[in-house]
């Protein structure tokens, strides 16, 4: 999984809390087993403080990091149904055929690869809006790959990457 940054972090909760309502959300990860007490998590602000700091970012195995992904699944499921998650799979496939077994990109695949997170970005976005697609793309990318997408040139970047220079500052 990517290194996310805490900006983008905070844009996933903030896609979380605008689909099924900041309360909700809370709620829903706190069953989940994301966090023990809900006090003070009475804002977005508040909520990516305390899940980023208890889930290290996403990059520990904890309550929390089991907690949003399952939350972001639950999200993504509902807005693409099992059509569409059949056809995101399909191009993910298109992605990974770009990748070695150390999850390096292959030499020689750039150009194969860039065409593949195209069209895999347009197809979710069609579906779920270009927001929740970058970060979607983002949150499920090995390291190397959320890179080149934090880094393509802004016509071609997925709307909403956030350049790289953030990335090693928010960790």
């Amino acid at each position: 999984m990517a290194q996310i940054t805490r900006t983008e972090f905070e844009r996933a909760i903030g896609v979380l809390a605008g689909h099924f309502g900041l309360d909700r959300t809370r709620d829903k990860l706190a069953r989940f087993g994301a966090f023990r007490s809900r006090r003070g998590l009475a804002s977005i602000e508040s909520l990516t403080e305390r899940l980023f700091r208890l889930s290290g970012g996403l990059r520990i195995q904890s309550g929390a990091t089991y907690a949003f992904s399952a939350l972001w699944a639950e999200m993504l499921s509902a807005l693409l149904g099992n059509d569409g998650e059949e056809k995101i799979d399909g191009l993910a496939d298109g992605v990974n055929s770009c990748l070695g077994e150390g999850d390096e990109i292959l030499e020689g695949k750039e150009k194969d690869l860039d065409a593949a997170l195209s069209e895999y970005h347009q197809a979710l976005a069609d579906k779920v809006g270009s927001e929740v697609a970058s970060l979607d793309m983002l949150l499920k990318s090995v390291p190397e790959v959320a890179d080149r997408l934090r880094n393509q040139p802004p016509a071609a970047a997925p709307a909403g990457a956030e350049p790289a220079d953030d990335a090693s500052s928010s960790a």
